[in-house]
């Protein structure tokens, strides 16, 4: 059975982008978030050209090579210019949720628009994940996940910096969600952090 679970690069103070994030400024003044893709001399199993160190490379090579599909907020969607009209993942599909028409979703045969909620987005992301795991990016569609208690797993890529500002990993919540860690990693760039959500 699918497991659906986040696993973003996040600021100490909780931050997943810098100060004005857009189309074709990707996570604003803070795209160093992902220096540590390219920081090492471990090249990723999945990704093309990261070059990890190998203590990240295992924890992300680990992650990558479960994801089936992954579901995108249309924000995240827009500011990574719609991914090419592929997926942020060299061999998952993409499901993106909004709530208006997404041109290059409505057309390219690795994306699916969904615009019926997080419930619709996630279930059509497991069908297309065939038998994989589905990925959440984006501080909106991990909170409406959280919320329908649709999560498994909430992974922390923590960079050590302070970025005062951005767009957060996590919106407003209407309860307390309990997590337990399962699996702390620490390397110089990124210290990679998995937690179970308890239910």
């Amino acid at each position: 059975m699918s497991k659906v679970f986040s696993a973003l690069a996040v600021s100490v103070d909780g931050y997943i982008t810098g100060r004005d994030p857009a189309p074709g400024r990707g996570l604003g003044d803070a795209g160093f978030l992902f220096d540590w893709y390219f920081d090492g001399d471990t090249p990723s199993r999945v990704f093309d050209g990261f070059t990890l160190s190998e203590p990240s490379a295992r924890v992300f090579d680990d992650l990558a090579s479960r994801v089936g599909a992954i579901v995108s907020g249309r924000t995240t969607y827009d500011d990574s210019g719609e991914f090419d009209g592929g997926s942020p993942h060299p061999a998952a599909r993409l499901v993106v949720l909004s709530h208006r028409p997404a041109p290059t979703a409505e057309r390219s045969p690795r994306q699916t628009l969904v615009t019926t909620g997080i419930a619709d987005a996630i279930a059509a992301a497991v069908e297309a994940a065939g038998g994989k795991d589905v990925g959440l990016q984006g501080g909106g569609v991990v909170t409406e996940a959280l919320k329908a208690d649709l999560v498994d797993e909430v992974v922390l890529h923590q960079v050590p910096v302070l970025l005062g500002a951005g767009r957060p990993y996590f919106r407003e919540l209407p309860a307390h969600i309990r997590l337990r860690l399962v699996e702390a990693v620490p390397t110089p760039g990124v210290t990679h952090l998995r937690y179970e959500v308890l239910r």
